[in-house]
């Protein structure tokens, strides 16, 4: 299949089978099954008969451009074929046609399973347009489509039944499922509208949007912006406003954990394949641009881009992981931590900028860390899903001892645990490594926020685990082992086949992780020496690994079991209590606390951004537009009646004075001339 052709269909593909579904729902269950599947796995197939160019690097970038308009300015539509978009097309392609494998067992004799495969089959679409579009016009329309559906899908449960609500246990906030799907829209809308206003900007200084000319052209249209004081730096925080709020990355991270509110799949497609992995191809994608403007034309404001990147993804990574180490629902967790991974990603993609030499490997190591995540947060929020669905509850202090109940998700859980917390040789060691290793590199400060965060990560990972499947077995799951037994399992055929794919995955990525990471450095390296061809005939000698790459997976190796041992003591070993702990230490209770309410930052955005509008709504709507409403309706009416009734009386006063002045006038006027004449005769 040629190359153009198969980036189509992996577009197109689950567009008409969201359009089809409600027809072949009309046929009966199976049917709408099947169209929801079948579009999906031409997409997948599609995507994989574009992976053996990613081998061949020197073959791309391959574009397919269709003319879209041509006056008063030319907009093409078009799709990029390079090694980039290959892999990203891969990871969402593949990946969500597992998750809805996944789907068949988890959704089946759901009310609204037709809307539920439009809404993931839309969002499948849109992710892959956003990644295959030519140039920045369209991929903010794919953009704008995957934040509508993941609005729909975040709130699929729109009725709000008080099982579908999450938060926290009582006395925290509770938030539905509509809340949760309107907050996404709003925080992430308001990085769209900020990266909206960049791209308009980019498009002012270089006359196109295309990706291909915007690289071919950056020496002067960069230069152009550069000779306006301050442009660089508006261009380059407002371009990534759009990704740091739809990847979650601090300040816009605190939608994702209320994503939550949405099917187990769904928490699986938006955390691990689709959108959170958006905004790092997007910076990615601005990559070269930013280089050549920092390190070629010596742009010196150029440089905000990778510092604001990399100091964001760290900052975000510990964030997170230290709030994952106190969450207690399920899913939370996993949302924490990938808010927490994704910030690894933006920290390797800022450090390719922050000392030369370390492009690609910051590069390469960035998307690495985006496949091995997608495998294995995937497959540990089909679990968490599967979990949920048998126990029924959210919390991971209503399990405990659930291995015996469900021992493939037990086996398929372990996996994907492993790999998160970068044990060798998971497929998530060597790119955390990777990580580890290029911000060693770029920044000291950096390095050791990283490593602390891969501790916290060890901590949070295997204290979740273990109250799910090991421990003292909960009151919950004794209720449910004694009323519903037959629920308590691994889930259906499906369920499990789609989680043990995944887990299969991860372990043939222990063998071949290595030679994927040789596969990407050599194309990325070929991509953008391409891309920055005009300027860049070279892209200089990659810095020296060898000494460094082992020291950093010593170090690696080292954090994650200073990590783990604490939590697997307190909460598999059980030798001692984290309550008594916590009682007896007022600095870790006061600790504890500061995380559990998110760093007080979720609460000051409340404050700020929900409670402070509210109120002064209310003040204008009840003391400035009621009132107002009052003197207008009651007292002025009576002001003007009582002006009118005095109006009118002195209007009559004056006229009946007028009258008599008018008549004794005329009467004397008439006497007068009567007088005359009379004297005449």
């Amino acid at each position: 299949m040629p190359t153009t052709t198969a980036a189509w269909i992996c577009v197109i593909a689950p567009f008409i089978g969201a359009a089809l579904t409600p027809f072949a729902a009309r046929l009966g269950s199976a049917a709408r099954v099947a169209c929801g599947l079948a579009f999906s796995f031409v997409s997948a197939a599609a995507a994989l008969s574009l992976l053996p160019r990613l081998f061949q690097p020197e073959s791309l970038p391959v574009e397919s451009v269709v003319a879209w308009l041509e006056v008063p300015i030319r907009i093409d539509f078009g799709l990029l074929i390079d090694p980039l978009s290959i892999v990203l097309t891969n990871v969402v392609a593949v990946i969500s046609f597992v998750i809805l494998i996944y789907c068949v067992g988890y959704m089946k004799d759901d009310a609204a399973e037709t809307r539920f495969w439009m809404w993931m089959n839309s969002f499948i679409g849109s992710m892959l347009l956003l990644v295959l579009a030519s140039n920045l016009l369209f991929l903010f329309i794919g953009w704008k489509l995957v934040g509508v559906c993941s609005y729909g899908l975040i709130g699929f449960y729109y009725t709000d039944q008080k099982k579908y609500w999450i938060g926290g246990p009582a006395p925290n906030a509770f938030v539905t499922p509509s809340e949760a799907g309107l907050k996404a829209l709003i925080v992430t809308g308001a990085g769209d509208m900020l990266m909206l206003a960049g791209i308009l900007l980019v498009y002012f200084y270089a006359g196109t949007l295309s990706f291909s000319e915007l690289y071919a052209s950056a020496p002067t249209w960069l230069a152009a912006m550069a000779d306006q004081p301050g442009m660089v730096v508006l261009v380059t925080l407002l371009l990534l406003a759009g990704p740091i709020g739809k990847s979650a990355q601090f300040p816009f991270h605190e939608w994702l954990p209320e994503a939550m509110a949405g099917p187990g799949p769904v928490s699986a497609l938006i955390h691990a394949a689709t959108m959170v992995k958006s905004g790092v191809y997007l910076v990615a994608r601005l990559v070269p641009l930013f280089y050549y403007g920092y390190w070629i034309a010596e742009i010196e404001a150029a440089g905000w881009f990778f510092t604001v990147t990399a100091f964001v993804g760290a900052f975000t990574a510990l964030l997170a992981a230290t709030q994952g180490m106190v969450a207690v629902e399920l899913k939370k967790v996993m949302a924490y931590s990938t808010v927490s991974q994704i910030g690894y990603m933006m920290l390797a993609l800022g450090a390719a900028g922050l000392a030369p030499g370390l492009l690609v490997n910051g590069y390469t190591a960035g998307i690495f860390h985006l496949i091995s995540h997608a495998l294995f947060k995937a497959c540990l929020f089909l679990c968490a899903g599967t979990v949920i669905h048998a126990v029924h509850s959210i919390y991971i202090t209503d399990m405990g001892a659930a291995r015996r109940h469900l021992p493939l998700t037990w086996g398929f859980m372990l996996v994907a645990s492993l790999s998160l917390m970068g044990v060798p040789p998971f497929p998530g060691f060597w790119s955390k490594d990777a990580v580890l290793l290029a911000t060693l590199e770029a920044s000291p400060l950096l390095f050791a926020v990283g490593l602390l965060t891969a501790g916290l990560t060890a901590f949070y990972t295997v204290r979740c685990f273990a109250l799910v499947f090991h421990g003292v077995e909960s009151d919950n799951l004794a209720h449910v082992r004694a009323h519903d037994p037959d629920h308590l399992n691994d889930g259906a055929v499906t369920m499990r086949g789609a989680s043990g794919l995944l887990a299969a995955l991860i372990v043939v990525a222990c063998g071949l992780a290595v030679a994927l990471e040789a596969v990407l450095h050599h194309g990325f390296e070929v991509s953008l020496a391409g891309q920055m061809a005009a300027a860049l005939p070279t892209l200089g000698d990659e810095a020296e690994a060898g000494a460094s790459h082992t020291l950093v997976g010593a170090l690696s190796i080292l954090v994650v079991l200073l990590g783990a041992a604490p939590a697997y003591y307190l909460y598999v070993a059980r030798t001692a209590s984290p309550e008594t702990i916590l009682q007896g230490s007022a600095p870790l209770a006061a600790l504890y606390r500061f995380f559990w309410r998110r760093w007080e930052i979720d609460a000051f955005y409340q404050r700020v951004f929900v409670d402070g509008p509210t109120a002064l709504a209310r003040v204008v709507a009840e003391d400035v537009e009621a009132r107002w409403d009052h003197v207008v309706h009651r007292w002025l009416p009576w002001l003007v009646m009582e002006k009118s009734q005095r109006l009118l009386v002195r209007l009559r006063t004056d006229t009946e004075e007028l009258v008599y002045n008018v008549s004794y006038i005329l009467v004397v006027f008439v006497m007068l001339l009567a007088y005359l004449f009379i004297g005449v005769d």
